[in-house]
């Protein structure tokens, strides 16, 4: 089955603001210990969220204003600290289908790439407008527009950008390297029967 190709994805907004959000803030290394990835939504920015809290706030995630939100937005360096990948899985895993940031982590961007989640950047003064704009209408639909290299939000449109390696590919549907693999293993196996030092077990 071929992978889903990602042009577009429209879905209401939700900001947690702030430059150098780290993996680890985004979930806590005490929920790396499952075997899969399931579950994770519910640790994503765990202490953030206890600490908001206690301190008698509302995390914009608590906020029922913004449930089934699928844009995150948020700033500069987003995804920065250790590689683990669990952090684009949480993200994933508590609905969110595209981050909108100033800047990110190599190896977060990579990460959320082979998960399909589109991570795309704009400019501090379009994330601003688009934050505002989310806060003052939470209803309102945002549009991650890979194709236009757009957002659009409430009659306003500001510019994205995306690595063009990882844009081609969540566009055309080869996002999933391993993926890709395994629906070409036919091909694969074909290919490693002709290499004189590659030995292939017969079906």
């Amino acid at each position: 089955m071929a992978l889903a190709k990602i042009t577009s994805i429209t879905g209401r907004g939700l900001a947690v603001p702030g430059n150098d959000i780290d993996t680890d803030r985004i979930i806590p290394a005490r929920f790396l210990k499952a075997i899969t990835f399931d579950g994770l939504g519910e640790g994503l920015f765990f202490d953030a969220r206890q600490a908001v809290a206690a301190a008698g706030q509302v995390h914009p995630l608590d906020d029922a204003r913004f449930r089934g939100a699928k844009i995150l937005i948020s700033g500069a360096n987003f995804g920065c600290g250790s590689s683990r990948e669990h952090a684009p899985q949480a993200i994933q895993k508590s609905g969110f289908r595209a981050v909108v940031a100033e800047s990110y982590a190599e190896i977060f961007f990579g990460n959320s790439t082979t998960i399909g989640l589109a991570c795309v950047s704009s400019d501090r003064a379009d994330i601003t407008r688009l934050t505002a704009a989310v806060e003052a209408n939470p209803a309102l639909d945002v549009t991650v527009d890979l194709v236009a290299r757009e957002i659009r939000f409430g009659g306003q449109t500001a510019q994205l950008t995306m690595r063009d390696s990882a844009r081609d590919a969540l566009v055309h549907g080869r996002w999933d390297p391993i993926g890709e693999l395994l629906e070409g293993a036919e091909a694969v196996l074909a290919t490693a029967s002709k290499l004189p030092y590659l030995a292939v077990p017969q079906k």
